[in-house]
């Protein structure tokens, strides 16, 4: 049986931080973690704690380090700097965001790094093999769909990148933690009360951030693709009447490379996985204001078009 996050003792986990000994197994990656920072030695456990832990010496694709910057900043208002493969491609940030600092790193290193496959910027769930894909701006609402219908049973391929195999067409999961952010965490405290969080972080640059733990049967799951069925372009606007409207393929396809971040490099293998997939999925756009409201109609839809 893998051994997982949770299973390291508090002093062992402390322990291969400290060295950089902590390989973490999360969706196809492997990462290396190294961090002597004690609150977030704390955290990880909570939002990691279903991840498989493999040996310290295994491939890993991505090597982060979280740490304190030396120098005056280290007791003067504390910071937290990441490096991957010991370069530091952002600027330091207050040392209480030091877990929402790893998440954005993360998706920087796969965004930036995974040429094996088309990442798109969308939440994924899925049910029975099949997956809804919710390609979005900030502020669009992806991340609270996400969130309420995984409370609902769908089962989490990823919160912010859409990982596409262009020589088969499927998804392959990279489930993670939720990130939610100021109006967002009471809606889905109030949706899903029993769901876990991580830290709270005040006074970032997007406002309160949080982050909603990965359901554990996702983790487990995820060595199991989907195929793309459906593709919801959601936009939230207070008040706003529900609205679930078609959305013609060509401007579905549109929207899929505007949302891909690495399409020019993909080059020919990008532009056919989009061209496949768009024949593939039905293709909507929502308008909503009430996420039980978006979830039950989104839930029709996918009975709908079986």
């Amino acid at each position: 049986m893998t051994a997982t996050l949770s299973d390291l003792p508090a002093d062992r986990l402390r322990s291969r931080l400290r060295r950089g000994a902590l390989n973490l197994g999360i969706g196809p990656f492997g990462v290396r973690l190294r961090s002597s920072i004690p609150a977030f030695g704390e955290w990880l456990p909570l939002l990691y704690g279903h991840y498989p832990v493999a040996a310290p010496e295994a491939f890993a694709d991505f090597q982060i380090r979280i740490d304190r910057p030396w120098g005056l900043r280290r007791w003067w208002r504390p910071q937290s700097r990441f490096r991957f493969d010991n370069q530091t491609p952002f600027k330091p940030l207050p040392l209480s965001q030091a877990m929402p600092f790893f998440e954005w790193g993360l998706n920087w290193c796969v965004a930036q790094h995974a040429q094996r496959y088309l990442v798109v910027h969308a939440a994924v769930v899925a049910r029975g093999g099949r997956a809804l894909l919710l390609p979005g701006e900030p502020g669009a609402g992806k991340s609270t769909l996400c969130a309420g219908l995984v409370a609902r049973g769908w089962r989490l391929l990823s919160d912010e990148l859409a990982l596409i195999r262009p020589d088969r067409g499927d998804l392959l999961p990279l489930p993670r933690p939720i990130s939610l952010k100021n109006g967002s965490i009471p809606v889905i405290r109030r949706f899903a009360p029993r769901s876990e969080f991580g830290p709270f972080c005040r006074d970032t640059a997007k406002g309160v951030i949080t982050h909603l733990r990965a359901p554990r049967i996702s983790v487990e799951q995820a060595g199991q693709p989907a195929r793309p069925a459906w593709v919801v372009f959601p936009r939230f606007q207070a008040g706003a009447e529900l609205a679930l409207t078609p959305c013609p393929a060509e401007e579905a396809f549109q929207g899929l490379i505007e949302a891909a971040f690495n399409y020019p490099v993909q080059g020919s293998a990008g532009f056919h996985a989009l061209a496949d997939l768009g024949s593939e999925v039905t293709a909507r756009h929502l308008r909503y204001s009430d996420l039980d409201a978006a979830c039950q109609r989104l839930e029709r839809l996918a009975e709908e078009t079986a």
